[in-house]
């Protein structure tokens, strides 16, 4: 599985001009598709849900053209969809996929429409009942209430009343009125229950209105669109930026200092996840407002958790559940009901993965409460599974400002933003990292600690952790040239480091692994591809704030190829192998130089030529030649380096 290693941030700021509403991209595309005329689309969304509607419009007869820089041409059928009889694949996009059966059902085709396997855990029971009191047949294909759908010709009643349920999602009224100006007859919706996620109903109002359909309301019950409602191309059009993922960026501005800026979206949007902003004001954030931008900035006494009914902005919402581990005090989100039949169940889902990182959740039927760590306690590093949803993996890069974090499977953003964690990127400050490389008795551990002393970091000494797998593994009777069962035990490790303590199931070893027996096993596992791929994220895990200095045969190349200062620490084999025969001697042990020599010469030969993460200099790194340097020197110089980096890249030394 694919993911991405977060390390933690410091600090955000900057501007992220946002990609176009996934919600209002899909409804464009449908009414454009249904008007008279042709519609040039600009701005809109590049994603999987609206590749989705743009193949299935394509399937069905429509013109669609790609103008390039996000614009497209879409030649309208003025409510006559040309292609009688297709099968549509729409993915998990509930923005088509809901939409389309409901201007399907009303055109008189033969229409099969089709979807991921968690498309076809999600309702659409309640939008079948409805359309079927109009007349429509539909048919599932697989269990009832749920797709795939299968929809036949049938003789349409004309007007009337129809009754939808409002509780489970939006989308089916949605659905519903976008379809009904294709019944050229006045119908009224009545909505049973209470409409919820009512902002959305808002865009497909405003929508429809944009190519001429005015729908007359009464409050959230009653919806009439009228007698010869016809849809009719308004040229050009323009999509928003989307809301939602405006809300990843504004957190990110009121956990990482700021200020952050979105663009795309303001006061003048008609997407009601602008409204998030009002819930980041509740917590304590700092926000300001134009027609098209907002920005968010951290309070100067910290934000505050809140309890907040989350009907309004149903999506945006879940940002909030991240937002709150930085919050003093416990945040509530309620009715949330609709999460549970999203992409994935993002109730459970979310209370799962905030387990993981050592906080209290508390899931209820539509609602989550969040407890943050006590002020000091830190989040603990973790795995993140992400559902094939979009808005898992976006909410939980948010952690990243309280631990390293690793997201499985961040492709899955591309429903929505497929470049969602370059933009993450650009806004945000990583924890400095300095890698040190070297080959064996370089003296690149010596000088990684007292560097790290010195500026106050945290110390990865990650050939101890090669180290205590060779122990690890010896201990289990598993032989060091046994790859799958190194592996497993690299996987399984409980090992803490401590100041001069390492501990490997509560026992000290830090005296054990230092022997050459055990030294000749970790050059022997950490050759394993297997091996250094299970101890990547704990070695990750090491890169936490104020800052940290690693030192090993692959950091700058492998574990931390952005480090701010890369160094390869080196000296000639006769040099090291003497400072090896002195510490040997000076700890009581027996040594003979010529076999220490020998025994160097074989690791920098296996190290230098292993297939994965081969120990070298790597382009970006300095080299710092010991030979004639004291311990002391050396650090100076490092610190001299760093001094020089920390200055170029604005970071606080």
């Amino acid at each position: 599985m694919e993911f991405i290693d977060l390390p933690q941030m410091i600090a955000a700021r900057g501007t992220v001009r946002l990609p176009g509403s996934k919600s209002i991209s899909n409804r464009v595309l449908l009414l454009a598709a249904l008007a008279e005329g042709e519609t040039e689309v600009r701005d809109l969304l590049a994603s999987d849900d609206t590749a989705r509607m743009l193949e299935a419009l394509a399937r069905l007869g429509i013109t669609v053209t790609e103008l390039g820089a996000g614009a497209w041409r879409i030649g309208g059928c003025a409510g006559r969809i040309p292609v009688k009889q297709a099968e549509l694949f729409l993915g998990n996009a509930g923005t088509a996929f809901r939409p389309l059966t409901a201007a399907l059902a009303l055109a008189g085709g033969d229409y099969v429409l089709k979807g991921v396997a968690r498309m076809h855990e999600r309702p659409i029971g309640d939008l079948v009942d409805a359309l079927c009191q109009l007349g429509a047949d539909i048919t599932y294909l697989g269990n009832t209430g749920y797709p795939p759908l299968q929809l036949k010709p049938a003789a349409i009643r004309s007007g009337g009343l129809v009754r939808v349920r409002g509780d489970v999602s939006s989308q089916f009224l949605t659905g519903l009125l976008m379809a009904l100006p294709l019944t050229g007859v006045e119908t009224t919706v009545e909505v049973v229950g209470e409409l919820i996620s009512k902002p959305y109903i808002e865009i497909t109002l405003a929508t429809m209105a944009r190519f001429g359909v005015q729908v007359e309301r009464q409050g959230w019950q009653r919806f009439t669109v009228p007698a010869a409602a016809q849809y009719v191309s308004p040229g050009v059009i323009y999509v928003e930026g989307d809301a939602s993922s405006a809300s990843y960026f504004l957190a990110l501005g009121a956990i990482g200092g700021g200020p952050v800026r979105v663009e795309g979206v303001g006061r003048d949007s008609i997407q009601g996840d602008v409204r998030f902003a009002e819930a980041l004001a509740q917590m304590g954030a700092v926000i300001a407002m134009g027609p098209n931008w907002i920005e968010a900035s951290a309070p100067a006494g910290g934000l505050q958790g809140i309890r907040l009914d989350c009907n309004h902005i149903p999506d945006a919402a879940m940002t909030l559940a991240t937002t709150a581990l930085f919050a003093q005090g416990e945040t509530r989100l309620d009715n949330i009901a609709s999460w549970r039949v999203k992409e994935t169940d993002r109730i459970a889902a979310m209370a799962k993965e905030l387990g993981k990182l050592g906080v209290q959740v508390e899931e209820g039927a539509d609602y989550l409460r969040i407890v943050p760590p006590a002020p000091g306690a830190a989040l603990s590093a973790a795995t993140i599974d992400t559902y094939d949803d979009h808005r898992m993996a976006m909410c939980f890069s948010l952690a990243a400002f309280g631990t390293p974090l690793r997201i499985n499977d961040p492709g899955c953003t591309a429903k929505t933003f497929p470049d969602y964690f370059e933009r993450f990127a650009d806004v945000t400050e990583p924890a400095p990292v300095i890698a040190i490389d070297g080959p064996t008795a370089s003296g690149k551990g010596t000088v990684s600690a007292r560097v790290a002393a010195a500026l106050g970091f945290h110390y990865l000494d990650s050939g101890a952790l090669y180290r205590v797998t060779a122990l690890a593994a010896q201990k289990a009777g598993i032989d060091w040239d046994d790859a799958a069962g190194v592996a497993q035990v690299a996987a399984t490790l409980d090992v803490v480091f401590r100041a001069g303590s390492v501990l490997l199931d509560g026992e000290e070893v830090g005296e054990a692994i230092r022997t050459e027996t055990i030294s000749t096993g970790a050059s022997r596992v950490a050759a394993l591809p297997a091996v250094r791929a299970a101890l990547l994220f704990r070695q990750r895990a090491f890169h936490r704030a104020p800052g940290l200095v690693g030192d090993g045969r692959d950091m700058g190349a492998v574990v931390f190829p952005k480090a701010c200062l890369k160094v390869f620490l080196t000296a000639s084999a006769q040099v090291r192998a003497e400072r090896r025969y002195k510490q040997l001697l000076a700890a009581g042990q027996p040594a003979d130089l010529a076999l220490i020599l020998a025994d160097l010469e074989a690791r920098d030969a296996r190290d230098s030529q292993r297939s994965v993460a081969p120990l070298r200099q790597e382009a970006d790194a300095v080299r710092l030649d010991t030979d004639a340097l004291s311990i002391e020197a050396a650090v100076q110089q490092v610190l001299d380096w760093y001094a020089e980096a920390a200055k170029k890249r604005a970071i606080s030394v």
